[in-house]
């Protein structure tokens, strides 16, 4: 996987792009402080990436995912379908296996290689189908996310203050993002507005990436400790919350870890949670009991970067995700409508 550095490169392209057997995208373990665009040839060099966070974000992963079983397509010497089959499953399968929370990874894969499945023809046909589905599935995240963004801003005011957790703006997406949709669109609308970002420990998706696209754009950003959310909201400095998502079930909303204890604190404060994300991050056939809550290594938490902050052999918890109960939830904002909390019996039928 070759890296090359690049000026403005976030800024300025898609966060994912096919190019003739490559993908490209933004490493984002290097912001905020290098912008580097990995080159990415190779199935297990998309499950690397996926592994270590190069390439993150529910909606991002679910066009990485495919790409990834795109690649395996490209570079396949498979004289039959058989054979072709076989290894597009394993890609399948090799990139399911790096993340077990989001839900959009497992979509994504899945719609592949049902296309895949679904077409008559001979290996090169096949191919080509699995590539141009990959590509759609890239296309069709872009235009949701411009929409969730013109659905959300009207639930924004004039001279709003916004907080928000981890990242979900475009980094997280094939573009313009889903929480941070929302505030570019009512930012574009010439709404004067600003955010608060909590850091989100312990990978700072916040202060690293939050803050970094939204500084770039010109829209006012504090960064805050997430130990300090509860303080801004008791000190009237926030009106409303609004965060994206890795998985929405039947119960609840699947987040980065911290989205549950932002959401108790802004019910206790009357403050309105929204949660923005498209439909491919629906996964209404489960419950909160049935998510399996990634668990990632504990030198995430007794290091910041490679300088240690803890004692050595200290026992650590480091989930990855939190799930927070659809009662604290005021909203849901999708590609297609909002979801006001009246509305979350209708999910029963959506399944």
């Amino acid at each position: 996987m070759q890296q090359h550095s690049s000026i403005g490169v976030v800024s300025k392209m898609r966060m994912i792009k096919w190019l003739n057997g490559v993908v490209l995208t933004p490493d984002q373990t290097k912001l905020p402080l290098q912008e580097v665009t990995l080159e990415i040839k190779t199935v297990d060099q998309m499950a690397e990436a996926i592994k270590v966070l190069r390439v993150r974000g529910a909606p991002l992963l679910g066009a990485a995912a495919g790409f990834g079983v795109a690649l395996a397509a490209y570079h396949s010497k498979a004289k039959n379908k058989e054979k072709l089959f076989a290894e597009l499953d394993e890609a399948g399968a090799t990139i399911k296996s790096q993340r077990p929370t989001a839900v959009n990874l497992f979509w994504g894969v899945d719609r592949v290689l049902n296309k895949a499945k679904s077409i008559k023809g001979d290996v090169e046909e096949i191919k080509a189908a699995v590539i141009e589905e990959a590509q759609k599935i890239a296309d069709e995240d872009a235009a949701q996310n411009h929409a969730i963004g013109r659905n959300g801003s009207v639930l924004i005011e004039d001279g709003d203050t916004i907080l928000t957790h981890c990242n979900a703006g475009e980094l997280a997406t094939v573009e313009y993002g889903t929480a941070l949709g929302v505030i570019r669109a009512a930012w574009e609308e010439g709404k004067k507005i600003k955010v608060i970002a909590n850091e989100t420990r312990p990978l700072l998706q916040g202060a690293r990436l939050t803050a970094y696209e939204l500084k770039r754009d010109g829209i006012p950003v504090t960064l805050i400790t997430d130990n300090m959310a509860g303080y801004v909201m008791s000190e009237g400095l926030v009106d409303k919350v609004i965060v994206g998502s890795d998985r929405i079930v039947q119960d609840g909303v699947v987040n980065k870890i911290g989205t549950y204890s932002v959401a108790v604190l802004a019910h206790e404060h009357g403050i309105p949670f929204y949660v923005a994300a498209p439909k491919s991050t629906f996964d209404l056939t489960h419950k909160a009991a049935d998510v399996i809550i990634e668990e990632r290594k504990p030198e995430e938490v007794t290091h910041f970067g490679t300088c240690q902050s803890a004692p050595d052999g200290v026992a650590v918890m480091n989930p990855a995700f939190d799930i927070t109960p659809l009662k604290y939830v005021s909203a849901i904002i999708c590609e297609t409508q909002v979801y006001y909390s009246k509305d979350f019996g209708l999910f029963k039928k959506l399944r």
